[in-house]
């Protein structure tokens, strides 16, 4: 305990105990549904602050998972101590360059506000609320990687701080291995203090989310499959089926296309020969407006989910998805991958080769609910042709690495992880170790 109390005039940021007040919200996680014991709470000041933190752990023998918001959160940190990077909060871009220095604690939605100005974009997801560094250490399945390619490709360098506490500037140039360990795996290997990325040509985007009743399922989800199957990379659309609390099932189309709206329009004609829908939101909008497609919580809440990959939609499988109502679950997502995804990727996961994602999502409000949810998501997956990996982004709080990656990339994983931190200072949320 000792070691734990004189942390508080160690580091400069703020720090709780168990039993100070605010500790319990301060270790919460941002999904509520994952219980996050904890030995410390800190809240970093600087990457220098970070650093003085991670000499002092290592040497006190104590763990360090680190989170911004904890959007990942599996619930591996008994014991660590937890490390938030919000107040690294520093944004740069440069116009000229398209680049832009990204802090650990910037979310999403701030990098898209301060380059929709100029005309760029970043490669955001759903959420404007996650942070770019997150993402990255995910992977990043964006809303522009059909373009673009996976969120992590963009990455040119990471400021980390390493195990021993050393701050440092990794390339692929200066630390092959390390570089490409940090493009899709995770934070098992060092602690991100900021990002450099290259930003992407926008000055022109339409979209919006497309809403009709659950009646007409069959036929939208044919105008989907229509669309994608001759889709160019500027065009991402997303198939949603919808049942929220105290409201009939429904059915939507959410799309995306890095382009003018008369083009859009053509592209997504097969909507406008479908019957009236309940709403259009879709219309000519700012990359800094993303968010408001899919209207994501912004707050702190409890959720269940699990993703897989689709190796086909064709009719069996639309069968299938389409056979039974999706309760207990909130969203069951198809999302069209191809494009950017399937090209050649220096990073863990490589390609997506599959040609859709599936996501499934319920609020485990109770037991039951809970047992519930995953037995439906359970269910409808084993319904349906899954390749049997999964995105490192897209894995679930009772999986492991071994879910996204293949023998030979985790070996590699592992053998740079015992590089690194051969002492296991950092506790990812998905450990290579598993």
């Amino acid at each position: 305990m000792n070691a734990l109390n004189s942390m508080t005039s160690t580091v400069r940021g703020r720090v709780w105990l168990p039993g100070d007040p605010g500790f319990d919200t301060a270790r919460r996680p941002w999904n509520l549904a994952i219980e996050q014991p904890v030995a410390a709470v800190v809240e970093a000041a600087d990457a220098g602050d970070v650093a003085t933190l991670v000499r002092h752990a290592r040497a006190a023998g104590l763990g360090i998972a680190t989170q911004p918001n904890g959007h990942g959160a599996t619930g591996r940190t008994e014991g660590t101590v937890l490390l938030r990077t919000r107040g690294l909060d520093a944004l740069r871009i440069d116009p000229v360059a398209r680049r832009a220095r990204v802090g650990a604690g910037v979310p999403s939605g701030r990098l898209q506000a301060a380059a929709a100005p100029l005309g760029l974009t970043g490669l955001p997801g759903s959420s404007p609320v996650v942070s770019v560094t997150g993402v990255a250490l995910g992977g990043g399945l964006s809303w522009f990687g059909r373009a673009h390619g996976w969120v992590a490709d963009s990455v040119t360098a990471f400021d980390v701080v390493d195990a021993g506490g050393d701050q440092r500037h990794v390339t692929a140039d200066t630390d092959p291995d390390l570089f490409w360990a940090l493009r899709g795996a995770g934070g098992d290997f060092a602690i991100v203090t900021a990002l450099e990325l290259a930003l992407h040509p926008a000055p022109r985007l339409y979209g919006g989310r497309t809403l009709w009743t659950v009646e007409h399922a069959t036929a939208v989800a044919d105008a989907y499959r229509q669309i994608t199957a001759t889709a160019p990379d500027e065009l991402t659309v997303w198939l949603e089926l919808l049942h929220f609390p105290g409201a009939d099932p429904m059915v939507a189309v959410d799309a995306t296309y890095l382009g003018g709206e008369d083009e859009a329009r053509d592209l997504l004609a097969p909507l406008d020969r479908l019957p009236a829908p309940l709403s259009d939101s879709r219309r000519v909008m700012s990359v800094a407006e993303l968010g408001s497609i899919t209207a994501e919580p912004t707050d702190p809440s409890a959720g269940r989910s699990r993703g897989e990959l689709l190796t086909t939609l064709d009719d069996v499988t639309l069968k299938a998805l389409l056979a039974d109502p999706i309760a207990p679950l909130l969203s069951v997502q198809v999302r069209h991958l191809g494009g950017g995804f399937a090209r050649a990727s220096d990073s863990p996961h490589g390609p997506l080769t599959e040609p859709y994602a599936l996501y499934l999502f319920g609020i485990p409000a109770d037991p039951a609910t809970a047992e519930a949810v995953a037995a439906k998501q359970r269910d409808l997956a084993g319904s349906l042709p899954v390749s049997g990996r999964k995105p490192f982004t897209f894995l679930g709080p009772d999986e492991t690495a071994a879910d996204a990656f293949g023998p030979d990339v985790l070996a590699r994983l592992r053998a740079i992880k015992q590089r690194y931190d051969p002492h296991n200072v950092f506790r990812a949320n998905f450990p290579m170790g598993g």
